[in-house]
């Protein structure tokens, strides 16, 4: 399943239903890391306000990495990616799955 969660709320909200499809199906949610958020994360910062804009921009990041592990908690397979890693990510993860026997 393709699809971008820009917060945990959004998550939550869809949560018991992918809970429910990954009892019928084997699931893997993939979902895309903003890319100009983690280029305005590493950037220089010069200002003090630069600094709190970047501290807010980690936290977004983080977020998206607590909600893998969310899924991952509860069984589902996730992917966390940037668009232009999308297909070597989901080869991957294929991969991984076929070799564990899940598929």
């Amino acid at each position: 399943m393709y699809t971008n969660f820009e917060s945990s709320y959004a998550l939550e909200r869809v949560l018991p239903i992918l809970r429910r499809i990954n009892t019928f199906h084997l699931l893997v949610v993939v979902f895309f890391e903003n890319t100009e958020i983690r280029d305005f994360v590493e950037a220089r910062v010069e200002t003090l306000e630069d600094i709190y804009h970047q501290t807010i921009a980690r936290k977004f990041l983080t977020e998206k990495s607590q909600m893998v592990q969310k899924l991952q908690q509860y069984g589902i397979q996730a992917i966390l990616t940037r668009p232009e890693d999308l297909s070597i990510n989901t080869v991957n993860k294929y991969l991984e799955l076929k070799s564990r026997g899940l598929i």
